[in-house]
């Protein structure tokens, strides 16, 4: 069941680091965040986006790793 965990989470905090990196490039095409968007706000919708991704990633590293009982090695976990 921990190899379900651990891909499943992966898989989410895969999504969050899509949706931040895709849009960053398309920012600027976005009608409610224009160029008078303070920037504290830009920075802290990234950081909010980078919070989520890591909030998956860790315990699914942490799970999943063999030295944690979980069922991947650490180049396992690196392909996933």
């Amino acid at each position: 069941m921990a190899a379900f965990y651990t891909i499943i989470l992966l898989i989410i905090s895969n999504v969050f680091m899509t949706l931040a990196w895709y849009g960053h490039l398309k920012m600027q095409d976005l009608k409610w965040i224009s160029n008078s968007t303070p920037l504290i706000i830009v920075i802290l919708i990234s950081w909010g986006i980078a919070l989520l991704e890591y909030c998956c990633q860790v315990p699914a590293n942490r799970m999943g790793f063999l030295g944690n009982g979980g069922p991947f090695s650490l180049m396992q976990l690196k392909v996933i």
